[in-house]
C-alpha cells in the first residue's frame, strides 16, 4: 500500500501530540494516532506509546528521525522492517505498519507493557520456576522460528524480550537481524549483540559466524533467569572475554577447532583457567537447568544446542512443570516505568575501568 503524508493535517495534529498519515484512497481520520506517553529511546529515535483514535488500539510508535536526508534510512532500520515483514510468529513482535512523518518515519508495533528485564527485576512478584520455564519455551519457539526462516537476531537479551498484557513473551528489536547461509561464506560484522550476551567467537572478532550466536545469548538469558543477575557482566570487550574464560575455563584447539585462527585471538593472552564448577555458577539451579544452560554455552558454536532441540530437553518435563498461560504474570499498563534499566556500557574513567580488569587477569596476561 502506498502512503503519503497528510500535510494539511500534520500541522493540526502532530504539534499537539498526534501522528497522522493517509493511505491512498482512504480518509485521514482513519489513520491518526495520539501520543499518550514515552516508552524509551533507542539508537535512532524515540519509542512512544500511541493510541489509534478510531479503534482505541494501543500501539508502540518507533519514531526514526533522519539527521540528513542525503544519509538515507539507517541500515539497521531497513533490516528491522524487512525482517519483520517476513515473519509471522506468535513469539515475535508484530510490525503493524510504517509511514513517513516529517524528516523521518514511524514504525507502528503492537504495544507491550513490559519486558523480561522488568519481570526479572520486580522484587514484589518474583518469578516461579514454572513461570521461568514458560518464558523460556516462548523464547525458544521464537528463536526456532527465526532460524527456520534463515534469520539470526544477533541482539537477544532480556531488554529485547517484551511481555504483553496477556503474559506472552515476544522477541523484539530486529535492528541487527540478518539473513544467514548455512555455509558461513558471507562475512558479517562482529560488533553485534550487547556485550554481556555476546558469543566468544564475536569477542575474538569473527566475521564468519552462524545463528549459533543467538544460542549463546539464549544460554546467557536462561542463566540470568536462574541467578537473577547476568552470568558474564563485563564492562569492556577484553573484560568480557576474561570473565567468560575464567568462568567456563580456557578453551583448547581440540574442543574449539579454528579458535587460534580467529582475527583477535593472538592480540591478548589470558592466564590459564580450569573454570568454575557449575554448582558455583548456578548455585540454586536444578541439574536439568544446569545441563540445558551448559548445552548453549559451548565454545564450539557448531555443538550448541539448537532452539528446536532445546524444546524437548528434560528441563521442561520435570517438576515443577511449565505454567499454563492463565498462571503467567500479566504486567500492568505502567509496569515498565517502575524500573530503571541499567546501562550496559558504563562510562568509567580509563584507570578505573582497567583496575578491575588488571585485578582479574593477573600478571600472566599480555596484550599484543
Amino acid at each position: 500500500m502506498e502512503y503519503k503524508v497528510c500535510v494539511g493535517l500534520k500541522r493540526t495534529f502532530v504539534d499537539q501530540g498526534y501522528f497522522t498519515w493517509t493511505p491512498m484512497g482512504l480518509g485521514a481520520s482513519d489513520h491518526i494516532f495520539k501520543v499518550v506517553g514515552k516508552i524509551g529511546e533507542g539508537a535512532h529515535g524515540l519509542v512512544l506509546r500511541g493510541q489509534h483514535l478510531v479503534t482505541g488500539c494501543q500501539v508502540a510508535l518507533k519514531k526514526v528521525t533522519l539527521k540528513k536526508l542525503e544519509d538515507g534510512i539507517p541500515n539497521s532500520v531497513i533490516r528491522e522492517i524487512k525482517a519483520l515483514q517476513e515473519v509471522d510468529c506468535d513469539y515475535v513482535v508484530k510490525l503493524l505498519d510504517s509511514f513517513p512523518q516529517g524528516l523521518g518515519f514511524v514504525l507502528v508495533f503492537e504495544y507491550m507493557p513490559s519486558g523480561l528485564w522488568e519481570m526479572l527485576n520486580d522484587a514484589t512478584k518474583p518469578l516461579t520456576e514454572s513461570q521461568k520455564k514458560s518464558y523460556m519455551i516462548m523464547l525458544l519457539r521464537g528463536v526456532a522460528y527465526l532460524h527456520s526462516q534463515s534469520i539470526m537476531h544477533r541482539d537477544l537479551k532480556p531488554a529485547n524480550l517484551l511481555i504483553g498484557q496477556d503474559g506472552v513473551l515476544k522477541i523484539a528489536d530486529l535492528g541487527l537481524a540478518r539473513t544467514f547461509w548455512d555455509d558461513q561464506t558471507r562475512p558479517y560484522s562482529h560488533q553485534v549483540a550487547t556485550r554481556w550476551y555476546r558469543a566468544p567467537e564475536l569477542l575474538y572478532g569473527a566475521r564468519h559466524y552462524s545463528q549459533a550466536v543467538d544460542l549463546w545469548a539464549v544460554g546467557c538469558i536462561l542463566g540470568e533467569m536462574q541467578n537473577n543477575h547476568p552470568l558474564f557482566p563485563g564492562e569492556t570487550d577484553i573484560e568480557q572475554l576474561a570473565i567468560v574464560l575464567r568462568t567456563l575455563g580456557t578453551p583448547m584447539e581440540e574442543s574449539w577447532p579454528g579458535m587460534s585462527t580467529l582475527p583477535d585471538y593472538n592480540k591478548i593472552t589470558f592466564p590459564h583457567s580450569a573454570g568454575v564448577p557449575w554448582k558455583r555458577i548456578l548455585p540454586n539451579s536444578s541439574p536439568e537447568a544446569v545441563d540445558l544452560i551448559k548445552e548453549f554455552l559451548l565454545y564450539h558454536s557448531e555443538n550448541r544446542l539448537q532452539a528446536e532441540q532445546a524444546l524437548i530437553h528434560p528441563y521442561f518435563f520435570t517438576i515443577p512443570l511449565p505454567c499454563v498461560m492463565t498462571d503467567m504474570p500479566k504486567p500492568s499498563d505502567g509496569h515498565r516505568h517502575q524500573f530503571k534499566t541499567k546501562e550496559y556500557d558504563v562510562d568509567l574513567p580509563l584507570e578505573e575501568m582497567f583496575k578491575t580488569l588488571n585485578e582479574m587477569l593477573g600478571p600472566e596476561a599480555t596484550i599484543h
